[in-house]
């Protein structure tokens, strides 16, 4: 019984991750066929021509080694090692939830993670130390905001990390083996005004263009960070910005949580490139994305620049429902993944 209800809890909102659909979709171009579980459909079988099998579970892919997939996925690991290797990452600190501080009788407690904001000075970032797509991330400018940032994280992860916030554009570089596969800017959620609709109902209109786009986005009007976001610009939700105003309603710039993309593959100086392939490889891993800040534009040389993180499951859902442009990059790229999986 108790099984079964810890499965139940597992059960995914949605029919299955896109990876699998659009695994489906394009195996037969090579071949291969797919085979998905059947009852929760997030698990999937790759058979080759050749008779090889490989798998897959959500974004979780059969290219990276267990311990290097892991370290990516603590990002206080990942930048330890990174900035051992000479790699620009963002300063920070890991403190822990009440309990867990506690139980490893640590100092690194909620209290002492406001302390160490104060001395490097706000405004912070905070994030979940495990966490993906962007949830919990915020960025405080006040205690209350720390605080209130800190403990939602800590109903998502027993680590946080405090950081010293970096100013630039954000872009995501997805490598596979020694190529870059993918690139784009990430841009934060944001709505431009037309003059007599309030901000509720521009995030409204988006809302529908997601759904009417399949995009399957849910934003949140809600989030306490939206509402931070706009108090610090002396809005609120019943504002009303002017015809061709863009107002930023996200710090963070992650496509799940309602940013928008600009592919950049093409693009891109050859300096990031070489960069992005270097970092991968350096970390173990044949299939990530490096996410940047880079201060300037990634079609210039490389001169001022941050890693933000390395992913080790690069999932595309959001990405590719950007457009019908987007779609066949993705497309394009899992057909990549799909070959490079058989070696």
């Amino acid at each position: 019984m108790q099984s079964t209800r810890n499965k139940a809890m597992k059960k995914p909102a949605y029919p299955g991750p896109l990876v699998g659909k659009i695994f489906r979709k394009i195996a037969p171009r090579i071949g291969a066929k797919v085979v998905m579980e059947t009852e929760w459909n997030i698990a999937g079988q790759i058979i080759y021509k050749s008779g090889k099998k490989r798998y897959f579970r959500y974004s979780s892919l059969d290219l990276n080694t267990l311990g290097a997939a892991e370290i990516s996925k603590d990002k206080d690991y990942a930048n330890f090692f990174m900035k051992r290797m000479g790699y620009p990452t963002v300063p920070g600190k890991t403190f822990f939830a009440p309990k867990w501080a506690e139980a490893l009788e640590s100092p690194r407690s909620l209290d002492a993670a406001y302390a160490y904001a104060q001395e490097v000075g706000f405004p912070v970032i905070v994030k979940p130390n495990s966490g993906s797509q962007g949830k919990g991330v915020a960025l405080c400018h006040t205690r209350r905001d720390f605080y209130s940032a800190m403990r939602r994280i800590f109903k998502l992860d027993r680590v946080a990390l405090v950081q010293t916030p970096v100013k630039g554009r954000d872009y995501r570089i997805v490598v596979l083996d020694d190529k870059v596969i993918s690139a784009y800017e990430r841009i934060p959620l944001n709505v431009i005004g037309d003059g007599h609709s309030t901000i509720a109902e521009l995030l409204e209109k988006k809302q529908r263009r997601f759904s009417t786009s399949s995009r399957d986005t849910r934003l949140r009007m809600e989030d306490p960070r939206i509402k931070a976001k706009l108090a610090r610009e002396k809005l609120t939700l019943q504002s009303v910005p002017v015809k061709g105003q863009r107002v930023y309603l996200l710090d963070n710039a992650n496509l799940s949580a309602g940013g928008d993309a600009v592919d950049v593959t093409n693009t891109m100086h050859p300096g990031f490139r070489q960069f992005a392939i270097k970092s991968a490889e350096d970390m173990g891993l044949r299939l990530c994305g490096v996410d940047l800040m880079i201060e300037g534009d990634i079609t210039k040389s490389p001169e001022k620049y941050w890693v933000l993180e390395i992913n080790s499951a690069p999932g595309l859902d959001h990405y590719v429902k950007t457009g019908k442009a987007q779609q066949k990059i993705v497309e394009d790229m899992y057909l990549e993944v799909l070959k490079h999986m058989e070696r």
